[in-house]
C-alpha cells in the first residue's frame, strides 16, 4: 500500500465524516438551509471515494496485494452505495410530486413546503448513504495493514 493510498483513505473518512455529521445535524435539526453547505462537502467526499477506488484498483492492476481480500471489497463497495443513494435521492422528489399537477400553481407557501420536505428528504437519503460509506471506509482501513 503507498503512502498516497493511506492519505486517500484518511481524507475519505475526514470527507464523509464532515458530511455525514453536517447532514444529520441539519435533518434532526429541520432544517433545509443546510444543505447549502452539505451538498459541497457531500460532493467532494464522494470524489475523494472514487479517487480513492481507482487508485486501490490501479495498485491492484500493478500487481499489489491487499493484506485482507476483504480490503478490496471494502474500497470498491462504497461506489455503489454512493449510485444506490443517488437513485433513491431522485426518488424523493418523484415522490413529493406524485400528488401535484402544477407546482406553479400551489401558493408560494406550499412550494416552500415543499421544497423544504424535498430538500430535508434529499438531505436524509444522502446523510445515510455518507454514513454507510464512513463505516465502509473505516473496515477498509482495519484490514489495510
Amino acid at each position: 500500500m503507498t503512502a498516497f493510498h493511506i492519505i486517500l483513505g484518511l481524507a475519505v473518512l475526514v470527507t464523509n465524516l464532515a458530511a455525514a455529521a453536517w447532514g444529520a445535524v441539519g435533518w434532526l435539526r429541520k432544517e433545509p438551509r443546510a444543505s447549502i453547505i452539505f451538498w459541497p462537502l457531500l460532493r467532494m467526499a464522494q470524489a475523494t471515494v472514487v479517487v480513492q477506488a481507482l487508485v486501490g484498483l490501479l495498485l491492484l492492476a500493478r500487481g499489489a496485494t491487499a493484506p485482507d481480500g476483504l480490503h478490496v471489497a471494502y474500497g470498491i463497495v462504497p461506489l455503489f452505495v454512493t449510485l444506490v443513494s443517488e437513485a433513491m435521492r431522485a426518488g424523493i422528489a418523484q415522490r413529493e410530486l406524485e400528488d401535484v399537477e402544477d407546482v406553479d400553481a400551489l401558493e408560494h407557501g406550499q412550494q416552500v413546503a415543499l421544497a423544504r420536505r424535498v430538500a430535508l428528504g434529499e438531505m436524509g437519503v444522502m446523510t445515510v448513504g455518507a454514513l454507510l460509506i464512513l463505516t465502509l471506509a473505516l473496515r477498509a482501513y482495519q484490514t489495510g495493514g
